[in-house]
């Protein structure tokens, strides 16, 4: 029920990318004939601590996000990562803005409205992604970029890594698909995630559960140990589905709202169904 809530069944991934000139976006002169489709990398291409190159565009994740970011109404992007992503996410919180903007002001409390708050702990990534998003989302303050630091560690005796400094928000969607598992710094008794055949280990979300909001939605990009790591040591209700053809995992917290604050923003962004979601897990 929740992916049929996040994309529909038929969605058209080609007409979607045409009207919303997400080709544009993205600096596609020629769109695929089957966008949905996944495109493959070399086996090390990911595993790669000397890679340089920036992912090419998927399209079919880019896709669907910009639809779930638009979908969901959503107000406030947490993004561990830069890329490609933090363009779209601007692009459809700047259309959430222009369409929603003065009910939400006026009905809902909620700070930090239509903003993308995005971390990495690469300045060469961070550099080149300010460089291909348009100044106005700047301006505008919706793309907001940071750079931390990033440090092996440990949650409840588990090793994993934490970045120094998030920003001081509440998001209602976190998307992980940073950092690389090369660039943290330390180890903790000689362990660290700085090899081909480790993983990503993040735990920042572990650590910020408990001042989510329910409705908060969590989309995981491939890093599936990552994904079962936070599955294995949430602590609330959540509702989880992973997808084999997409290879992303979703993670949506599935509890009765905190108050008529909470409620409101989850009955306007999310609706009735939220509610018949919650009764399943």
């Amino acid at each position: 029920m929740l992916l049929r809530h996040l994309v529909p069944k038929d969605f058209d991934y080609l007409k979607y990318i045409k009207e919303n000139s997400l080709d544009s976006l993205l600096g596609i002169s020629n769109i695929p004939k089957n966008p949905e489709k996944k495109s493959f990398k070399s086996i090390n291409f990911s595993v790669d601590p000397n890679n340089k190159i920036p992912f090419p565009p998927e399209l079919d994740d880019l896709s669907r996000l910009h639809y779930i970011v638009r979908n969901r109404r959503v107000l406030t992007i947490l993004e561990f990562g830069v890329g490609k992503s933090s363009k779209i996410f601007a692009n459809a919180l700047l259309i959430n803005k222009k369409k929603y903007s003065q009910f939400v002001t006026e009905n809902l409390r909620k700070k930090n409205l239509y903003e993308v708050h995005s971390v990495d702990n690469s300045q060469l990534w961070i550099d080149e992604c300010k460089k291909n998003i348009d100044p106005k989302y700047f301006t505008e303050r919706i793309s907001n970029i940071y750079f931390s630091d990033l440090e092996t560690s440990e949650f409840q005796g588990r090793i994993c890594t934490f970045y120094n400094k998030l920003p001081n928000i509440c998001p209602d969607l976190i998307y992980l698909d940073g950092p690389d598992q090369f660039s943290a710094n330390g180890e903790i008794r000689g362990i660290s995630t700085r090899n081909q055949d480790r993983f990503p280990m993040s735990a920042d979300i572990l650590a910020i559960e408990h001042f989510l909001h329910p409705g908060t939605l969590i989309v995981v990009d491939g890093r599936t140990a990552n994904a079962r790591f936070l599955k294995a040591n949430f602590q609330r209700k959540w509702g989880y589905y992973y997808s084999p053809e997409w290879d992303q995992h979703f993670f949506e917290l599935s509890e009765q709202p905190l108050g008529k604050y909470n409620k409101a923003t989850i009955d306007y962004c999310l609706g009735s169904d939220f509610y018949e979601r919650i009764k399943l897990v």
